[in-house]
């Protein structure tokens, strides 16, 4: 799949072997361009990566549910069941166990019947509210994908939503919805607090705060996933990322594992290769799939960024931390009292969001504003091998629990390594108390804290978003308005990854979106030699 001999020159070098970045080069490769993909770690994937932590149990060791990506045709353009993708559907996709400890589950289907169904057993009146909140902003929805699958501009994200049919045409009271905050918008929208907080809860995955202005559309994008599901690859999250760079090596693409880049090579203002383990590898352009921070901070030589430019990426809010992981194994599955007592059921299939109220979501994103850890967490658990016998051995099952808020810079001062255990066992008691069956049966604890996040996955700070997701760093202002469209004020130098538009998640977009930037650039050099090069760039 791979190649460690290091090329000594190609057209295209990327930095970073990422989904973004493999997704990119994969599509420059189609193009006809010679390209090299380089990966600091033994293995593919960035936040799109699975290992075997533990004899006999895969883990993600970030990313873990498929929903933007399916908005796409990456998977189908690139052949990527060729190259052993398989997906497991996630079906539901989501499930809100209630707090009350009744044994009753809202689940979220593909379906929206059902899914109308399942919140109506809860609340008749918010059955009713789902189906016109899904069928109102699913055209707002549509129009945002829209715009995600090209370079932002703040026009064509307008024009992609005023286009749209949905709630954002026609009246003042509309346009104010997608200005407003998302905890608001689902208050003025449903009656019950159990599908409040559940909504709630999926918005900010995301990372804002539920009262956060402009953040309503992270409550309402998952309108898409009535339409295409949501799925986990068999054997992992990280078997999308495997198949991305089989693809891009049987397109005569090289991935170079082990390969940390030392120096971004920059000649009279150009982009011109890179130094790799103390060898040079020069390119007609090198596309840095890595944070944006990393690349201008570490990568780059301070005389080789334009003035000004360094402080304004050193001041890009990068946020401190966001959430936090434990990756666990266990006998049983958990047990929310909906008559599985341990075994699988339907509840297991997605992911099982465990967050009592919007109010406890509130509390924990104030404790982390004020730089603690959340004291009582929410959770969301995923327990993939219901789905996916591959994931662990006979009678056993993985057990994944990402939650949050946790600051990666602690106000009172203490090393995350110092209190990991005590982060993991207040996320456990979130799970105890919808899960008692649970207390005294995990095994295989690792732990994901901010810090780790950072050293293992070289996510800045743990923000899985790379960024912050806020309204002021997205579409045309994200990373800085200068480099949103994927290029940069160095000549030849791009950026694709959750760093640039529209930001994190399995999607793909970023890298879809510059290596039609990065072909038009290479065509505009090579206009006298191939006139009629086409491709990617025509998409």
């Amino acid at each position: 799949m791979s190649s460690n001999t290091l090329p000594s020159t190609v057209d295209v070098l990327v930095i970073g072997g990422g989904h973004n970045g493999l997704v990119c080069a994969n599509y420059l490769a189609k193009d006809g361009y010679s390209v090299a993909v380089l990966e600091r770690r033994p293995i593919v994937g960035g936040a799109v990566c699975t290992e075997e932590i533990f004899p006999g149990y895969k883990y993600d060791v970030g990313s873990s549910v498929h929903i933007m990506v399916h908005q796409t045709r990456i998977v189908e353009e690139l052949n990527l069941a060729a190259h052993g993708l398989v997906y497991c559907p996630m079906d539901p996709w989501a499930t809100y166990p209630l707090p009350d400890g009744s044994g009753r589950v809202i689940c979220f289907h593909k379906s929206m019947a059902e899914t109308c169904a399942s919140i109506a057993e809860i609340c008749p009146e918010d059955g009713a509210n789902y189906r016109r909140f899904i069928e109102a902003w699913t055209p707002i929805a549509h129009g945002t994908f829209k715009a995600f699958l090209s370079p932002p501009t703040m026009m064509s994200l307008g024009r992609h939503m005023m286009m749209a049919k949905g709630p954002v045409k026609g009246t003042e009271e509309s346009l104010r919805h997608i200005f407003t905050s998302y905890g608001r918008l689902l208050k003025e929208t449903f009656v019950s607090p159990d599908v409040r907080a559940a909504l709630a809860w999926l918005a900010a995955q995301s990372g804002p705060p539920p009262s956060e202005m402009a953040s309503a559309p992270f409550a309402t994008w998952h309108a898409v996933i009535h339409e295409t599901g949501a799925a986990h690859p068999k054997g992992g999250s990280g078997m999308f990322t495997k198949a991305l760079a089989s693809a891009l090596v049987a397109a005569g693409g090289h991935v170079c594992l082990d390969a940390p880049v030392e120096r971004i090579l920059v000649e009279n203002g150009k982009a011109v290769g890179a130094i790799v383990n103390g060898s040079v590898i020069r390119a007609k352009a090198v596309v840095a799939a890595c944070h944006v921070v990393t690349t201008f901070t570490k990568l780059l030589a301070p005389e080789d960024v334009p003035d000004g430019l360094l402080q304004r990426v050193e001041n890009i809010n990068v946020g401190n931390g966001f959430g936090a992981t434990v990756r666990s194994a266990s006998p049983e599955l958990p047990d929310y009292g909906d008559g599985g007592g341990g075994k699988a059921t339907k509840t297991h299939h997605g992911m099982q969001l465990l967050c009592p109220s919007e109010d406890y979501l509130t509390d924990a994103y104030a404790d982390y504003f004020a730089g603690k850890p959340s004291a009582k967490p929410p959770v969301l658990a995923m327990t993939f091998s219901p789905i996916d016998d591959t994931l662990a051995p006979p009678g056993q099952h993985v057990l994944s629990l990402w939650s949050q808020y946790f600051p990666y810079k602690r106000r009172d001062g203490r090393n995350w390594d110092d209190a990991a255990d005590e982060m993991a066992d207040s996320i456990l008691e979130t799970l105890y108390g919808y899960a008692p069956n649970l207390r005294g049966k995990i095994t295989n604890r690792y732990i994901q804290t901010p810090l780790e996040i950072e050293r293992r996955i070289g996510l800045l700070q743990g923000n899985v978003m790379h960024v912050e997701m806020s309204f002021d760093q997205m579409f045309a202002f994200r990373p800085l308005p200068e480099m949103s469209g994927y290029t940069t004020p160095i000549a030849g130098l791009y950026l694709c990854g959750a760093s640039t538009h529209p930001g994190g998640g399995v999607f793909g977009a970023s890298g879809l979106n510059a290596a039609s930037v990065v072909s038009q650039g290479l065509r505009k050099g090579w206009q006298r030699f191939f006139p009629q090069r086409r491709g990617v760039s025509a998409r």
